[in-house]
């Protein structure tokens, strides 16, 4: 199993880099757990909206499926009649 090798922390702006450093100082981490950190919280983030867009829909489909009669499962007697209707014997 190779070792674990640190991040390249090079950026092309100084004052870019000058600013992540001086917040991981601030913060009292290195740069490497500074940028890590902060890209875990915005991977959870991302992923929070997600699920809250999921469960929204979920609550819409939810309703109106309820607001409307169903006929996936029609009841016992609902099947007898269809079949009646359509000339078989129930």
């Amino acid at each position: 199993m190779p070792e674990p090798r640190a991040m390249n922390l090079r950026f092309p702006d100084p004052e870019q880099r000058a600013a992540i450093a001086a917040a991981a100082k601030q913060e009292g981490v290195s740069m490497q757990e500074y940028i890590l950190s902060a890209a875990y919280a915005r991977a959870t983030a991302v992923e929070q909206r997600f699920l809250d867009g999921i469960k929204e829909s979920m609550a819409r489909s939810s309703e109106a499926f309820a607001a409307e009669p169903s006929s996936v499962d029609a009841t016992v007697d609902r099947r007898a009649a269809g079949q009646q209707a359509r000339g078989h014997t129930a």
